[in-house]
């Protein structure tokens, strides 16, 4: 083979193994005229997405470069959403399906899900998070989680797999071999998993083992060191973790897949060109990339440094084909997955039904409810992670207003806390004089802040409600604590719902 042939054969390859974004509702050209150079994948965000109608019209035009192109997105269908971001999802997440503990709820909620992106174009969702959320503590994972329990994970990151494949749509596990005990953002610096073999094996790894029983045939790798296995360098670019632990022992024969190669726990130590290169050494078949760099220079340069590792010998071009190799494979599977599927339309009911559910109350929740009359609604609202998109919207204000007119309400952040007596005073307290007040927050536990403030309005309103849309903390004294175990959109309903009366709590 010609030199300049095997340079275009080997970019061929190196196209196929990356998964990037891209910017816009529409195709850009770079992208289509990757696809035909080889480019096997791509991924949707939230700026790709306007209305169903569209979503449809540019998979279709990706599709017509590549039939069997595989279209990923990123949707958790819980706090973390894509589809949705506009509005916040209609379906509770997983911490919330993992409180009720039905898997048959968790099924039939994530197929509802498999119907939409379905209908949509997309073949490959990078979801489930099957991370056992055991530190608290935990910036990043939290109520993406299934629970504390790695039983409970186990199941229901089962029946979510199941349920979504069942719709035509692969799932993909992850953060590989499990993100759940960590105390730093992967987005933005390395967090480490310090425990043991034998605790990773009882706590991190069965709901993959679960996931893989379940027939997923994707596994995404988290960005996090994990010493018991290797002590040098993170999962994702780590060939101990994603061949020996995941091909070797877990029989793992499917496509592996990286976290946003990106985020600061990889790309500032390797850069993202070297972390790539890494990763694809280490055992990754293919590389996300896009949720911040979605840019055609990106692609360029990733494709490149492939090429090149290829060329000097530092990634061997058998590990590119097999990488290759596995995408072909990937995109042929979820490609028949689809077409086996059945066509049944979104029931836009079922993920109302489980939020419901997953709603739980403590307090004299007789005596204060419903409320007699139009409630001040304080929201206290947390910088949140990366992975949750700044446009979803979230809270109660809205969908109280929506049922009880004459409801009023402030957000405060951590900012003008700082400034509390002035906020005290008036925008939270003044208004709620003489009527109900619902203190609204969003990981009060986590965030020293929000949990000072919230003694601080129970201190002057002790009959004030609290609604807690993150993880269930310490017990506050309060009237009544509404838990709804998430803060999508359908979650927000639900307790909305309880507050007016408009169901039995």
């Amino acid at each position: 083979m010609s030199s300049s042939k095997h340079s275009k054969e080997l970019r061929r390859l190196a196209l196929s193994v990356l998964q990037p974004g891209f910017v816009g509702t529409v195709a850009p050209d770079w992208i289509l005229r990757d696809i035909g150079d080889g480019l096997a994948s791509v991924v949707l965000f939230a700026r790709n997405i306007a209305s169903p109608e569209q979503i449809a019209r540019l998979t279709d035009q990706l599709r017509r470069e590549n039939p069997a192109l595989i279209i990923a997105i990123d949707e958790e269908a819980g706090d973390v959403t894509r589809i949705e971001s506009a509005t916040g999802s209609t379906r509770p997440g997983n911490f919330a399906l993992g409180a009720v503990d039905d898997t048959d709820l968790t099924e039939s909620v994530a197929a509802d899900l498999g119907h939409q992106l379905r209908a949509a174009g997309v073949s490959l969702n990078y979801a489930p998070s099957v991370d056992v959320n055991s530190n608290p503590d935990n910036p990043i994972i939290g109520v993406r989680s299934f629970g504390l329990d790695p039983k409970v994970v186990s199941r229901h990151a089962a029946a979510w797999i199941r349920g979504l494949q069942s719709a035509g749509v692969a799932a993909c596990a992850k953060h590989f071999p499990g993100h759940g005990d960590v105390a730093v953002d992967s987005h933005h610096g390395l967090p480490s998993y310090s425990a043991g073999l034998d605790e990773i094996a009882a706590q991190a790894l069965p709901p993959f083992r679960a996931a893989l029983d379940a027939g997923v045939r994707a596994v995404m790798s988290g960005h996090l060191l994990v010493p018991a296995h290797d002590p040098h360098l993170p999962a994702t670019l780590s060939r101990r973790i994603l061949d020996d632990l995941l091909r070797q022992e877990l029989g793992f024969d499917g496509l592996i897949v990286t976290d946003a190669i990106e985020m600061g726990a990889v790309a500032d130590r390797y850069g993202i060109d070297g972390a790539t290169v890494r990763a694809v050494v280490a055992g990754a078949d293919a590389v996300c990339v896009g949720g911040e760099s979605a840019e055609e220079a990106t692609v360029e340069v990733l494709a490149g440094a492939l090429v090149d590792a290829a060329a000097a010998g530092d990634l061997t071009e058998e590990r590119l084909v097999e990488a290759a190799e596995r995408v072909r494979a990937f995109a042929d599977w979820s490609a028949g997955l689809g077409q086996a599927a059945p066509v049944n339309a979104v029931s836009g009911d079922i993920g109302f039904v489980a939020a419901r559910r997953a709603i739980r109350l403590t307090g004299p929740v007789q005596d204060a409810l419903p409320l007699a009359a139009p409630p001040h609604v304080v929201e206290l609202v947390p910088s949140t992670n990366l992975a949750i998109g700044k446009e979803t919207p979230w809270g109660l204000a809205v969908p109280l207003g929506e049922r009880l007119p004459g409801t009023t309400s402030v957000r405060v952040h951590h900012q003008q806390w700082e400034t509390r007596t002035a906020t005290l005073e008036g925008s939270v307290l003044a208004p709620a004089s003489g009527r109900p007040l619902v203190v609204v927050v969003r990981d009060a536990s986590r965030h020293t802040w929000m949990g000072r403030a919230l003694a601080d309005l129970l201190s002057a309103r002790p009959d004030a409600i609290v609604v807690e849309m993150g993880l269930p903390g310490a017990a506050v004294p309060a009237a009544v604590h509404i838990f709804t175990h998430g803060a999508t959109a359908a979650l927000g309903v639900a307790a909305a719902e309880v507050l007016v009366g408009a169901r039995q709590a």
